[in-house]
């Protein structure tokens, strides 16, 4: 058991740095369970890959507690409006990706859910990372802030989001490219990413746990518990650093990283395994 909580500590630390940072954590795990393989059964393995993102979510909620909190009594009349329309934008943004993800979950997984696509993914996105940051050098972003972003662009970063479904993409490097392309400065581009997280990856986890069941043993709920705690204590850390990096720093380094990951898995996976 102590073996598998180690491992499930390590899988939690992969899942918390690679969920926030625009470099998909799916290719991670992919790569990370060839090595650190959960003995638990193939079902529950599926669902812990993603349940284990609950953890990850509580890390936004509990990072931009203030930020996300209508009813502060901090804020202003003005204030709790502009939050309360941050919450709409949310929501219109998360529609498209909550209709595809729900039609064609299972579909997604059976066809797509492989290591050829997330190794092309991987790459692919991470040459648009660097396309569209050499594209908006120099440029002034439109939006500057979350409550200048109409709805309709919201909705627009939404679509993008539709593309992350297909694993490998990354949800906060599909949004992250959606809004630096729409004209948000990176900034409004990170913080809408992982606002969308909260009730996309809470979506995903509970349909998850919905067709697994909730009769777990003990081991695995220790194991899942484990899990999503380190995901959040990760999870804190990675979201602040982005964000300090971003005030200074462009998204080309996650391109370039993508693209050397993306290389690994294929290679690994075709000539190695």
């Amino acid at each position: 058991m102590i073996i598998e909580i180690i491992k499930t500590i390590i899988l939690g630390v992969i899942e918390g740095i690679t969920e926030w940072l625009p470099v998909s954590s799916t290719g991670h795990l992919i790569l990370a369970q060839e090595f650190i393989e959960l003995n638990m059964s193939e079902d529950f393995c599926e669902m812990f890959d993603v349940v284990i993102q609950l953890g990850a979510i509580l890390a936004v909620a509990a990072v931009f507690f203030n930020r996300l909190n209508p009813f502060s009594p901090k804020k202003t009349k003005t204030e709790k409006a502009d939050t309360y329309a941050l919450w709409v934008k949310v929501i219109v943004a998360c529609l498209p990706a909550a209709v595809i993800g729900l039609l064609f979950d299972d579909i997604l997984d059976e066809y797509l859910y492989n290591s050829t696509v997330v190794a092309f993914m991987l790459v692919i996105y991470g040459v648009i990372f660097i396309v569209v940051e050499n594209h908006n050098r120099g440029k002034r972003p439109k939006f500057r802030s979350l409550e200048s972003l109409p709805f309709s662009t919201a909705f627009m970063i939404g679509l993008f989001q539709v593309l992350a479904l297909v694993p490998g993409t990354s949800r906060s490097g599909a949004t992250i490219i959606g809004g630096l392309l729409i004209g948000c400065s990176r900034a409004v581009a990170a913080e809408f990413t992982f606002f969308l997280a909260i009730p996309v990856m809470f979506g995903a986890s509970l349909l998850k746990l919905v067709k697994f069941g909730f009769d777990f043993s003990g081991s695995e709920f220790v194991i899942l518990l484990v899990g999503m705690v380190t995901a959040f204590a990760v999870s804190v850390l990675a979201i602040k650093f982005l964000l300090s990096y971003i005030r200074g720093n462009d998204f080309k380094v996650f391109g370039w990283y993508r693209i050397a990951l993306g290389i690994v898995v294929l290679v690994y996976f075709t000539f190695i395994e």
